[in-house]
């Protein structure tokens, strides 16, 4: 009677794993696919966190350069790119916005 717990469990694992890999994998790809938003991911991270709260609320209000523009162009135009760059930068940017109280 213990053989189809086991199979069972075996089963749930394989399913499990399945899932964390359908979702892991995409992530990993994009990453790879992009090494040019990869490089523009992190000098945006580091911007955000070498900056001061003072330094992100001045940059707030200024107009964005043209090169920012034509990047946010190429986001706006590639669904996967923006995703890939969404996922890399959003924690790091959110994190530093909640400490110097640009969002709630």
């Amino acid at each position: 009677m213990k053989e189809p717990k086991v199979m069972r469990g075996c089963f749930y694992l394989f399913v499990l794993l399945s899932i964390v890999s359908a979702l892991l994998l995409p992530a990993l790809a994009a990453a790879q696919d992009y090494p040019i938003m990869n490089r523009i991911a992190d000098k945006v991270i580091q911007r955000y966190q070498n900056s001061t709260c003072e330094q992100l609320w001045q940059k707030k209000s200024e107009p964005k350069p043209a090169m920012e523009q034509r990047v946010v162009g190429l986001l706006r135009s590639d669904p996967q790119m923006r995703r890939a760059f969404l996922d890399r930068v959003a924690a790091p940017i959110a994190n530093r916005m909640f400490e110097c109280g640009m969002i709630p």
